[in-house]
């Protein structure tokens, strides 16, 4: 066993932990970065990399078929569905060595790639090392939650992290879970010309504004999506005909199952309690994201059991950092969180929903609304489905939902509005390009002050008597 003495040790090269490395490194601290499995953890190799790059491709296809109204002669796509994973393929490589564990080593991070597991407070192994640090960050990530459903285990059912590997077609795509993943997925599978059922115990997109996920909804049902709501899955066989998923409703028999009903947290190899890290599902942390037993230890990510989102992770590593190299206690907060669900369209959300807002705020909130086909560019592209929806406390925006077309880019002036306590004023006074989808923000701060300026008495008498007498 080689012995190592360093500053910091991260378990896991996910973007939480290749975070923390870069910059802990960088910065001149001596670091050792252990990875088990791939560089770039879930996001790279199984999540965000792959999954938009086929719905990339998917949205090529559609739009192929779908090209009459804009003077266009629609095509039937022919569609090569093991191409569309080389594309994804492509993708990954194309971003491989910027979490490559070549570029940390010349950062100077030492890279470990096997498997660690703590057998003290400060002291971690893997099969040939052992590593003694001042302060050690969990950075495991998670992976897909196979759910205890009866006969699942006698079936080859699909996870995020074997769909995309798959080369043939699915002819029937049946999918347990109806999150984020699932329709992203279950959309994308849709346009690449499969038949696709999305079985989901409670509401789907449950987390979402309900107005929003309605309009998503209502979009993938038009493009032939069935989706079933209400009915857990109960039991899971495979026959001549394919894998039948019963539920309480009925039953759904398809050639492929792909299970998407959330992820668990990779701690099981850690042997957390040899080090006195409280844990349950995730790793049990204070709001400076350290473990609330065990002070020179931090979990970042999914092991903090937060916001499962990749830019929460790098997130946290912002928050970590200045810890773990000055000693300055920061702290992570969780309310100018933006997350993204990149059907078509999209659905974005940072801060509180109007439920939650109304709850929280009471008569204090105002929610201002601008539909997507009262912008001009909008109407330009064809792209009038969805709204933009803000809640308003004492001029300050407390959270924001779009669904439509780039809202994971639209929400970015809400995410940095709320982040830093922007008033709605600063917004409307914003001069932007014309004509951009961008408008729409700056249309829906824009209404928040017309009823104070256009439907106030008070304002249209001192108008009129200042033009009674202004030379």
């Amino acid at each position: 066993m080689e012995k190592i003495i360093c500053d910091v040790c991260i378990i896991g090269a996910g973007s939480g932990g290749l975070s923390v490395a870069s910059g802990a490194a960088q910065m001149g601290a001596n670091v050792v970065l252990i990875e088990g499995h791939k560089m770039g953890g879930d996001c790279l190799n199984y999540g965000c990399v792959p999954s938009k790059s086929l719905i990339a491709s998917a949205a090529r296809a559609y739009g192929m078929a779908n090209s009459g109204p804009f003077g266009i002669a629609p095509v039937e796509p022919r569609i090569d569905y093991g191409a569309t994973k080389d594309h994804v393929a492509r993708a990954i490589e194309a971003i491989a060595p910027m979490d490559s564990q070549e570029r940390f080593e010349g950062m100077g991070v030492r890279v470990i790639r096997e498997w660690a597991r703590f057998t003290g407070e400060r002291t971690i192994a893997t099969d040939s090392h052992e590593i003694t640090a001042r302060r050690i960050v969990i950075a495991t990530g998670s992976r897909p939650l196979v759910p205890p459903i009866e006969g699942l285990d006698g079936v080859d059912y699909l996870t995020n992290e074997t769909i995309f590997d798959l080369r043939e077609r699915p002819n029937h795509l049946l999918v347990i879970g109806g999150g984020n993943v699932g329709m992203e997925l279950a959309q994308a599978h849709r346009r690449l010309g499969c038949r696709v059922t999305i079985i989901e115990g409670s509401k789907a997109l449950p987390k979402d504004d309900p107005d929003a996920a309605a309009v998503v909804l209502d979009r993938l049902r038009s493009e032939g999506v069935e989706i079933v709501e209400g009915h857990n899955a109960k039991r899971v066989t495979k026959g001549p005909d394919g894998i039948r998923v019963e539920t309480g409703g009925g039953s759904y028999t398809g050639s492929h199952l792909l299970v998407a009903v959330g992820r668990s947290v990779n701690l099981d190899r850690l042997d957390l309690d040899k080090a006195g890290i409280a844990h349950d599902k995730a790793v049990t942390v204070d709001d400076r994201l350290r473990s609330t037993t065990n002070k020179r230890v931090f979990a970042i990510g999914d092991a903090a059991g937060r916001m499962q989102f990749t830019h929460v992770a790098s997130y946290h590593a912002t928050v970590v950092i200045p810890q773990i190299l000055f000693g300055k206690p920061t702290k992570a907060r969780q309310s100018h969180i933006p997350w993204c669900t990149y059907t078509d369209p999209e659905l974005a959300q940072v801060g509180l929903t109007e439920a939650q807002a109304r709850e929280r705020h009471g008569d204090k909130v105002r929610v201002v609304r601008v539909n997507y086909d009262e912008n001009d560019r909008a109407n330009a592209t064809g792209q009038t489905t969805g709204f933009v929806k803000v809640a308003v406390v004492g001029g300050k925006p407390v959270g924001a939902t779009i669904v439509g077309a780039e809202a994971g880019e639209l929400i970015s002036t809400w995410a940095l509005a709320i982040a830093n306590g922007t008033r709605m004023r600063a917004i409307s006074n914003t001069v932007l390009p014309y004509p951009t989808l961008m408008e729409i923000n700056k249309r829906a701060a824009g209404a928040y002050f017309s009823p104070i300026l256009f439907e106030n008495d008070k304002i249209k008498r001192a108008v009129r008597l200042v033009q009674r007498y202004l030379p």
